[in-house]
């Protein structure tokens, strides 16, 4: 049944070229469409045929090219991806083919995994509004009702939303599902044609990324692949959870990492864990294995598309889809043990361009929104218990970073594998002071507005509890953070940075003003227009709330990052995984305890972690959607900007932890000499 919808499909489709059954605005819109779904077909059928066998690796590059070349920056201004130019060639129909035209471009990926379903209904959605076009014109000469065209959109989101949901579920629990896995422990990865495979946009950064991984000595590709797995292990141990419970993990990466990854996954197996590697999807924000982004512009126009379906009923109903898709696989659910995440970091900075004809969320949508990711959440809770499950995360620079690429990847191996004994230590002397303390406060200096005061949950047992835990090589590598959740009440201040880049968005002048914990004003110096700056932190920081508590408070420690990064000149490229270890730093939104605020935690020194709740995560227990906000957003200050981080006593005596961005606490001497070396450094090239 399905190959013959498909064929019937692709016939339809064949048959617009020749048509002009619509007017001649919107003729040149459906035609190119079903000339790239053509497109599609015929790799569909190359591919099967063997065709990923066969040809050469200038052939693949071409392929590669041809398939993306339309949403590329080069292309992008006269694209029906690009909603200005939609809005501009469709005028009031612009936003929503536009959206049809980025559910075509979904079809890509499926062709390479060989899956006939997705395809044929996205291919069956616009014969079905073309068919609305040419009906039209038929009937009254002109387009049809928009409101028409909506409803063919809202009823195809809502009656594929179980479908949808379940390759969602599936492809993230499911190790059978080994479309990825196959291609990364199958392939000679000497042959670089295998990137091909996974039919994501490739470029030379991913070439160049697997061809340096190949150069790199086995002994050393162990390391960085056991420093992974590793930390997977040990996110469990400190934090008190049975891995044996679990059988699955899901390993995140950016493709031309293979020969890691080979690595990783048979380091996983020894400790009983079968890897599930799945296609991230589309968006702005990466969350499986993925290639080059085409056009990160692209993905910011597309992001709030749900704007055109977005209602009460189809939040209502994705909600009924997620809960018995996780009901039907609940014992796959059960023993999966969370994600392992290798991030990359080195592309250029984007700065995205806010669009008045891009789709934007309406207040109501918002607020549907934020529900939505509130029960989502809870539910995914029930069948993956957050008190049960661990993750960890490491980053590697991407040739994009610089001539000194290699150099680079050499020192990143270099910080991802320091002695975390030694910060162990240190951090302790850090945490001993901090546990004296009713508050810290925090200062910047120069033209950094920060003050902050951050209140500390009391001890009621100090020589048995603390508030900040003593964090090393696991499930935030590199070493070089102690953390807390803050208590909100007395939590007040400004928070500000020069700039900062967070999930790959680009932040200047970003300032934040809490009281009791929580946001009350925010702006940044992104555009010219307040209201630009405001919707723009509301959206991709807040992510629609009208206010998030401070989640998080910790110091970071790391200074050998922090001062690589400033001898390479890398600091605005580098991920906030990196980045927050290079200062004090503050989260909105959950704390880190999130879901698993019951399990007890322990310091090496046996204190138990007593700061795992705020005054809104201790909503959990009457109302769960009060008390979560599925989110947690690191904004770090640099050393360079900080003027004072002070443990204050409620006698009101200070003690100093960082001095105008130097360490000044006793016993962390250490931490310093990376400023050191690099000023000796500064002083032989000056000589």
């Amino acid at each position: 049944m399905m190959e013959e919808r498909f064929l019937l499909a692709a016939g339809r489709t064949e048959e617009i070229l020749n048509e002009n059954a619509v007017g001649e605005e919107y003729a040149a819109y459906f035609k190119r469409c079903a000339g790239f779904i053509l497109q599609i077909k015929e790799t569909y059928e190359w591919i099967a045929g063997g065709g990923l066998d066969e040809a050469e690796l200038s052939v693949l590059q071409k392929r590669n090219r041809e398939i993306y070349e339309d949403i590329l920056p080069s292309n992008y201004a006269r694209s029906f991806g690009n909603p200005d130019y939609a809005q501009e060639t469709l005028k009031e129909y612009g936003q929503i083919l536009s959206f049809l035209y980025a559910q075509i471009r979904e079809m890509i990926p499926y062709a390479y995994e060989q899956k006939k379903e997705p395809m044929v209904i996205r291919m069956e959605l616009f014969l079905e509004v073309y068919q609305a076009f040419v009906c039209a014109f038929e009937e009254k000469g002109e387009a049809p009702g928009l409101k028409e065209v909506q409803q063919i959109v809202y009823w195809f989101m809502s009656d594929y939303s179980e479908a949808m949901t379940e390759e969602t579920i599936e492809k993230q629990i499911d190790p059978s599902k080994d479309f990825a896995r196959k291609i990364i422990m199958e392939s000679d990865l000497n042959d670089l044609r295998y990137l091909y495979r996974f039919g994501e946009y490739i470029t030379e950064n991913e070439l160049k990324t697997a061809r340096y991984l190949l150069s790199l000595p086995e002994e050393t590709i162990r390391l960085m692949a056991d420093t992974y797995t590793e930390g997977y292990r040990i996110g469990f141990e400190v934090t008190n959870k049975d891995i044996s419970k679990k059988k699955t993990v899901a390993v995140r990466y950016a493709l031309g990492f293979e020969r890691m990854i080979r690595q990783a996954v048979l380091g996983f197996e020894k400790i009983g864990l079968k890897a599930s590697i799945y296609r991230s999807a589309s968006g702005v924000h990466r969350n499986g294995y993925f290639g080059a982004i085409p056009n990160k512009q692209y993905d910011f126009d597309h992001k709030d598309d749900a704007a055109l379906y977005m209602d009460k009923m189809y939040v209502n109903r994705r909600l009924e889809v997620l809960r018995a898709g996780y009901e039907a696989r609940k014992e796959m659910a059960a023993v999966f043990g969370g994600p392992a995440v290798l991030e990359t970091f080195g592309e250029t900075p984007f700065a995205p361009k806010f669009k008045e004809t891009a789709c934007k969320l309406s207040e109501k949508q918002q607020k549907l929104s934020v529900e939505f990711a509130s029960q989502a959440g809870s539910i995914v809770n029930e069948y993956i218990k957050g008190e049960e499950r661990s993750f960890t995360i490491i980053a590697f620079p991407t040739p994009e970073v610089g001539e000194n690429y290699e150099e680079i990847f050499d020192e990143i191996i270099r910080i991802n594998t320091l002695d975390y004994k030694l910060y162990q230590t240190i951090q302790q002397k850090i945490i001993d002071c901090l546990d004296q303390a009713d508050y810290v406060m925090v200062e910047g200096m120069g033209e950094n507005r920060t003050n902050l005061r951050v209140a500390l949950h009391e001890l009621k047992n100090p020589s048995q509890e603390s508030n900040f835990e003593n964090c090393v090589s696991d499930v935030n590598i590199p070493v070089g953070e102690v953390f807390t959740s803050p208590v909100l009440k007395g939590t007040s201040g400004v928070l500000y940075v020069s700039r900062v880049f967070l999930n790959e968005l680009e932040y200047r002048d970003l300032e934040i003003t809490l009281q009791d914990g929580c946001v009350t004003e925010y702006t940044c110096a992104n555009f010219d227009s307040e209201e630009e700056n405001k919707k723009y932190i509301k959206d991709n920081i807040l992510f629609h709330h009208d206010t998030l508590p401070l989640g998080e408070f910790a110091i970071g420690t790391n200074t050998t990052a922090y001062v690589a990064a400033k001898r390479f000149g890398i600091g605005d490229k580098l991920p906030i995984l990196i980045a927050e270890k290079m200062g004090p730093h503050f989260a909105l939104g959950d704390t880190c305890y999130s879901h698993a605020e019951d399990v007890k935690v322990y310091n090496p020194d046996g204190k138990e972690l007593i700061a795992r709740d705020n005054e809104i995560s201790a909503l959990r227990e009457e109302d769960s959607s009060k008390a979560y906000f599925n989110c947690h957003t690191d904004i770090t200050i640099p050393y360079d900007e900080l003027g004072l981080l002070a443990a204050v006593t409620k006698e009101g005596k200070e003690f100093p932890i960082i001095e105008n961005g130097r360490f000044v606490l006793a016993g962390c001497e250490e931490l310093n000499k990376p400023f050191e070396q690099e000023k000796l450094i500064k002083n032989k090239e000056i000589l």
